[in-house]
């Protein structure tokens, strides 16, 4: 089992950054790669980045050059470094944990998944 929590989620002005955190337990963390979804009312939840346990990284197009993920394995803690936040940022963030295959931007392949942390970015 692992347990995922979110933080770092709030209201911020377009252009302004934020940071989230999700910290892992449960499991050894540097063996599996983790990501970051959102979800914005009536909509499907999208892929925004992930990172495999060697730190490769790969990113939505919708946040390329703007969001940086990363990882901690001595703190069992994934980030999202979000700068540059617009309004259609605005959404449920969620980090979810990938134990073992390939590592993909769906959603529902992934096994473990936080309780989400609300970002809201006003115009």
């Amino acid at each position: 089992q692992v347990q995922l929590v979110e933080s770092g989620g709030g209201l911020v002005q377009a252009g302004g950054s934020l940071r989230l955190s999700c910290a892992a337990s449960g499991r050894t963390f540097s063996n599996y790669a983790m990501a970051w979804f959102r979800q914005a009312p009536g909509k499907e939840r999208d892929f925004v980045a992930r990172i495999s346990w060697r730190g490769v990284t790969y990113y939505a197009d919708s946040v390329k050059g703007r969001f940086t993920i990363s990882r901690d394995n001595a703190k069992n803690t994934v980030y999202l470094q979000m700068n540059s936040l617009k309004p259609g940022d605005t959404a449920a963030y969620y980090c979810a944990a990938l134990i073992s295959g390939v590592i993909t931007t769906v959603w529902n392949d992934y096994d473990y998944w936080g309780q989400g942390t609300q970002v809201t970015v006003s115009s």
